[in-house]
This record gives structure tokens, sequence and C-alpha cells, in this order.
């Protein structure tokens, strides 16, 4: 009987093990083999959903973040030999914002079974919480480093959410304070945004208001995951 390629949800913050579905640990229990974003990350979820898993028997293949994050896809033969694989990202869902999907990809050319499983992912939960139009919307991932096109970048976003189509974006959690004094720069004032940070962890902040109000407001995501939403 062939196994499955399961796309398992993992954490968005320590000690937040009940945000995943019950059927997941079932899944965990069930598979021995693993590709993964970060190995460390990966060993210590598996450990916190069911303690008696004997991570040592566990096979392990980390994505080379160095290489594209490039893999050695002979591992999902193993599939055809009747073993699940377990597809992990960092934090959340895998393939959303995450270099997974080179491995589904790879899954779907040798007509695995792909299995999707349900769980936290900031992005839709920044959405889903921001107030604005969840039927037209748009993930921009990291913006550009360089200064004209970010500034560029900040001003489409604004056009297309004044229009109605949510902007959902985020950057490196260091340069969290930095981007939110770039939009009160480069943004108008009645330009709604909403800050999600520190989603599901005891300190999550979330919060909608126009970039007038953040000006005027002391919010500390310094150093904090965060995702942020432009929207009407």
């Amino acid at each position: 009987m062939q196994g499955k390629l399961y796309l398992i949800p993992i954490v968005l913050a320590e000690n937040t093990a009940h945000t995943i579905p019950a059927y997941v640990k079932d899944i965990i229990i069930n598979t021995d083999i693993y590709i993964v974003e970060n190995l460390k990350t990966a060993r210590r979820f598996i450990k916190s959903i069911y303690k008696e898993k004997n991570i040592d028997e566990c096979t392990f293949v980390e994505l080379d973040k160095h290489n594209n994050y490039k893999f050695d896809d002979s591992i999902l033969s193993e599939i055809f030999n009747g073993k699940n694989i377990g597809l992990m990202s960092e934090a959340g869902t895998p393939c959303i914002a995450d270099p997974g999907n080179k491995v589904v990809e790879a899954a779907h050319e040798m007509e695995i079974i792909v299995m999707p499983l349900v769980g936290p992912n900031s992005i839709m939960m920044a959405l889903m919480s921001s107030g604005f139009n969840g039927q037209q919307f748009s993930f921009n991932g990291y913006l550009p480093i360089e200064n004209n096109e970010r500034k560029s970048r900040l001003q489409q976003m604004e056009t297309l959410a004044k229009k109605g189509v949510t902007q959902i974006f985020m950057d490196t959690p260091y340069r969290n304070q930095k981007l939110l004094d770039e939009l009160i720069s480069v943004c108008k004032f009645d330009t709604m945004l909403c800050i999600a940070c520190n989603i599901t962890a005891k300190d999550e902040f979330i919060k909608t208001l126009p970039l007038a109000e953040w000006k005027n407001r002391k919010t500390d995501i310094n150093k904090k995951p965060a995702i942020f939403v432009l929207g009407k």
C-alpha cells in the first residue's frame, strides 16, 4: 500500500501545542520520515505533540538553505514502500511563504498523494482578524530592501488597498519598527493598517487603525514576528 506526503502544520509560538488539531498527532505517530526546513525546530515540535515518539529512530531530511532549498528527492520513493512522509515548515503551515513547495512539486511529478493538514497560519489569521476584505487579497511576502523600490512597493500596495484589494506583507522582525515608520512616512494618514504580532502567543497583539493613529501610538513590535495588512 502506497504512503502519502503529509503537509504538517507546526506551532507559531512556544508552548502553543493546543493550536494543533488532535488528528495531526495521529499522523505524527504513524510517520517516521520528515522533510523539514529546520531540523531542531521539527524535532522539538514532534516531541511536544507526542512525547513517546523515538526521535532517534526517525529519518530527517533538511532543505538546503544555502543551495536554493534543494533536497534529495530520492527520499520520496519511500512512499512507494508504504511509508508516510511529513513535510514541516519552520513555523505554521508548509508551502505558504515557505520553500516546501519544491517538495510538493516533486511529489506531484511522481504522482504521490499530497495531504494538506489544518493548522495555524499567521498570514491567514492576520487577514481573518484585520476586518479587511477577505474576498480579494494579495500576499506580497517580504518587501524590497532598497529604499526607492521599497517606497514604490508601499505606494502600489496602498493604491490597491484603497480599491478594496487587501494587501498582506511582512519583514524580518528586527526591521518591523522601521517598516512601520516607513508606512507612516510614505502612505496617507487615512490609510488603514492592521498589525498582527506574535499570533497565538501569550502576548499576541492584533490591532487595526488608520496610520494617523499608529503615528501617535507607542507600539513594541521590534524583533517580534509580525504580519502587516493594508486594507479598506
